[in-house]
Formats: C-alpha cells, structure tokens, sequence
C-alpha cells in the first residue's frame, strides 16, 4: 500500500493562508469607511392627537343608571 506523500503540504497550505491574507486585505483597503463617524441626537417629537386636543369622557355600560 502506498504511503501518502505530505512533503508539499506546508508549502500549499502556506502559499494559500498568504493568498487569502493579501486578498482579504486588498478588499478591506478598498473600502471606504466614513472619516468621522458623530453621533447624532434624537429630538423627540411630541405628535397631538385628535383625542388629546379635547377632553372626553368615556362611560362604562355598567356605571350608567338603571332606568
């Protein structure tokens, strides 16, 4: 039975961890990121509803009267 022969592994499996380095570098260097990210502030707006603009009043069946 052949022996399975290892001696070029470490030079493929270098020579592809650098390819992959130098790609993913080139690809990340290509991209443009923003040159001073602020933060921006949040003002709350406060919206009327109709329901809010005039008083009302809401009657449960159970509390009217008995007639």
């Amino acid at each position: 039975m052949p022996q399975l022969d290892t001696s070029t592994w470490f030079t493929t499996i270098l020579s592809t961890t650098l390819t992959l380095f130098i790609l993913f570098q080139f690809k990340i260097s290509k991209t443009m990121y923003p040159l001073n990210p602020n933060l921006k502030t949040i003002k709350m707006q406060m919206h009327k509803t109709p329901w809010e603009l005039k008083w009302t009043k809401i009657y449960s069946p159970l509390s009217l009267p008995l007639q």
